[in-house]
């Protein structure tokens, strides 16, 4: 059995690792954005500014341009490999993407995007990352590392994820 993992704000005491299959390579230390609602990319983001627009989503009118963005999944049409190729072109696409459920969809959005991304990762990183963590990505080897909680005040939508 190993050691607990102390979570408290802060530097971990000891780093959350997650590991799971990479789909983009590269490596990238960000802040994290979490939600537990699938992202539509056809007509959810505003790709001039990397904000998420759909009405109903629990990130509406939040910017993930430079964030580690962690989901469960792409919804809707095939158009948003499209969308999320457009956040890259115009410089407004996420740092890096981690998500759960692999689809057609979310995984070109990722591949066109340019990012790097890592999918299936266990323990879920749903239930290990909160909204303001600094977060490791590394698609090359497919793991996620939880490298700094985040500050009091610092949670945003999605923050306490269980």
């Amino acid at each position: 059995m190993s050691d607990p993992i102390v979570m408290t704000e802060g530097l971990v005491s000891k780093p959350v690792v997650m590991q799971g299959r990479g789909i983009v390579p590269g490596i990238v230390e960000a802040e994290a954005l979490v939600t537990r609602d699938p992202i539509s990319g056809f007509g959810g983001i505003d790709v001039a500014t990397g904000t998420i627009i759909e009405p109903r989503h629990e990130l509406f009118g939040v910017c993930f341009t430079g964030k580690v963005l962690v989901f469960p999944g792409a919804k809707g049409s095939s158009g948003w490999s499209g969308f999320f190729q457009s956040t890259r072109l115009m410089g407004t696409a996420p740092a890096a993407m981690v998500f759960d459920v692999v689809t057609t969809k979310a995984v070109l959005g990722a591949i066109v995007t340019r990012v790097p991304t890592v999918v299936e990762a266990s323990p879920p990183p749903l239930g290990a990352i909160r909204t303001g963590d600094r977060v490791r990505v590394d698609g090359d080897s497919g793991v996620i590392t939880v490298l700094e909680r985040a500050s009091a005040g610092r949670h945003g939508p999605g923050a306490f994820i269980q």
